[in-house]
């Protein structure tokens, strides 16, 4: 499925960019503006997938972490970054993003970003709030819709831009490599077919995995597809165990998912049992805001304990003026659906809303494929460590893909060395499923027996199981269920004969949306699952009840398929 073994492009680009979010539109205005300049001079162009036009990044609501204020310091946001990450951040990369937060910000200004204003006496002329993790004031934001200001204004400098070509309803498939290395893009169109994208470097901004469980905060999650890609292509993966689960979605199982702002409780929101206890002093003394993955616990404990289905956000003590003015899209949003949070307390309960693993890469995005880059959330630099801190995603999204346009404009530099696997003493079961997962063949030919109705109640099921057994709480034994599920899955009957197959492959349905989907999660579910098998400890984000205690040494998780497909 990788190949380019004999065929022709349907078109040839220089630098191909996956992704209509924050890192994708960032770097190809980065890149783009520097052209005329550099010393490498670069043809830009933008892959926008019609599915990914409402992805994550439009529906981020708190902010932006930086270092702003007078009264603030880079050392400051640094600590409660490593602390947050639970001894797991690079504190090369936290470093280098929070020493380039500044920076960044005042480029999006300067782009005309609409971030609410401060009081007249305040000590930075921007409104700055608080959020879980940070011990201050450093969150720039737009109201309660910064990721929607903030696409709004990239996107319509990157759409004017004559430096940029824009490429839409196309949906990635798989990463084309050529002798070892990257060499672009196949993609499906409308009508189902393949085609091949060729580029000279391709960048995956393509969002992170939270679609691999049954509730996402945002409506279109992606299911992981820029990590699966990079991985059956031979690029490595990291620590994938560690996904975030948001504490406060919104609560209504007839509606669709709508985040609330960790800002609320930065704020002085409260979260309270239906009883009206305030049950965060119960669990850890920095209460409501507390790092995310403690809150998420704790109200997952709470709601098993008392056979809750939701507890309670409560933000009506900050004032109906105040509410209004700080959070008008959430204070309208909730309203439609019957709540006013100006008097009433919002139903919430947690739901799958960051990756903090995901493609290995240094600073500037490059991975350890030659040719192929990623930057924001489908990546990995250990800025995040086990646990994302609130709002420093999008700072990562510009600071890398700013970094990213440095290093593509530049000379090429020498390939980075590969990493090595951490996998190790797989048992025999999981090392056969690694076997059928790197013949990445063998899983679109599974995907494609199915209906696209059989395809869509796949995929449902997939995410019921990782939600089950994958979520906030983890044991061995439910990962190794799940495991042995998706093997079962992505299997070829036993007893099909050539003939059979080559007839049922004739009669196949036309591929789809949801058989692309469960394409790229059937890929990348298991690769989490044994991931957070082997992590035989709990740290940050992943807890798991059989070892509640984390190790005495912090370790990063690697995988590649491709080095477990060599050695069979």
């Amino acid at each position: 499925m990788n190949s380019v073994s004999g065929a022709t492009p349907a078109s040839q680009h220089d630098v191909l960019i996956v992704g209509g979010g924050a890192a994708g539109l960032t770097l190809a205005l980065s890149l783009a503006n520097r052209l005329p300049a550099g010393p490498r001079t670069r043809r830009v162009t933008l892959l926008r997938p019609a599915r990914e036009a409402q992805g994550a990044s439009r529906w981020a609501q708190g902010g932006i972490a930086a270092v702003l204020a007078p009264e603030d310091d880079v050392e400051s946001h640094v600590a409660d970054t490593l602390i947050a990450g639970d001894g797991l951040c690079n504190e090369r990369a936290v470093r280098f993003t929070v020493g380039h937060s500044r920076e960044a910000i005042e480029w999006l200004i300067a782009l005309g970003v609409p971030f609410t204003p401060a009081d007249a006496d305040a000590s930075y002329p921007f409104h700055l709030t608080r959020e879980g993790g940070h011990g201050r004031r450093r969150i720039i934001h737009a109201a309660d819709a910064t990721g929607r200001a903030l696409l709004d204004t990239l996107s319509a400098h990157v759409e004017a831009h004559p430096n940029i070509e824009i490429l839409e309803d196309l949906l990635a498939v798989d990463i084309a490599v050529n002798a070892g290395r990257a060499s672009g893009l196949w993609v499906m169109d409308g009508t189902g077919q393949r085609q091949w994208l060729a580029a000279n470097d391709l960048v995956l901004a393509t969002g992170g995995a939270s679609g691999l469980f049954a509730h996402a905060t945002s409506p279109s999650a992606s299911v992981g597809d820029g990590m699966a890609m990079a991985t059956r292509a031979g690029a490595s993966l990291m620590n994938l165990e560690f996904q975030q689960f948001h504490p406060t979605c919104l609560y209504d199982p007839e509606g669709t998912p709508f985040l609330i702002s960790e800002a609320v409780r930065g704020e002085g929101g409260l979260l309270l049992r239906p009883d009206g206890h305030r049950f965060m002093a119960d669990h850890d003394p920095r209460l409501e805001l507390a790092p995310r993955d403690v809150v998420a616990r704790a109200i997952l404990a709470e709601m098993r304990t008392h056979g809750l289905e939701h507890v309670c956000l409560d933000i009506s003590a900050l004032g109906a003026e105040a509410i209004e003015h700080h959070f008008p899209t959430i204070a309208e949003h909730c309203l439609a659906r019957g709540i006013d949070i100006r008097h009433a307390p919002i139903p919430v309960v947690p739901a799958a809303h960051y990756s903090c693993g995901g493609i290995a890469t240094g600073l500037d995005g490059a991975s350890d494929l030659p040719g192929l880059w990623a930057i924001g959330e489908v990546a990995c630099t250990g800025l995040h460590g086990a646990n994302r801190m609130a709002s420093n995603s999008l700072l990562e999204c510009l600071v890398q893909a700013r970094a990213c346009g440095e290093a593509l404009g530049q000379p090429r530099r020498a390939d980075e060395p590969r990493l090595m696997s951490t996998l190790d003493s797989l048992m025999p079961q999981h090392a056969a499923l690694l076997t059928q997962l790197a013949d990445n063949g063998q899983v679109w030919r599974c995907v494609m027996r199915l209906s696209a109705d059989e395809a869509r109640t796949r995929l449902h099921s997939l995410r019921q199981l990782m939600s089950l057994q994958a979520g906030i709480e983890r044991s061995q034994h439910g990962l190794r269920e799940a495991l042995q599920q998706i093997a079962q899955w992505v299997s070829l009957e036993a007893g099909q004969t050539a003939e059979a197959e080559q007839h049922r492959q004739a009669s196949a349905p036309r591929a789809g949306l949801d058989h692309l989907a469960l394409y790229q999660a059937l890929t990348l579910a298991p690769l989490l699952l044994l991931c957070a098998h082997q992590r035989h400890e709990s740290r940050g984000l992943h807890f798991i009840r059989d070892f509640p205690m984390p190790a005495p040494r912090a370790r990063d998780s690697v995988i590649r398929l491709s080095a477990f497909a060599a050695a069979t």
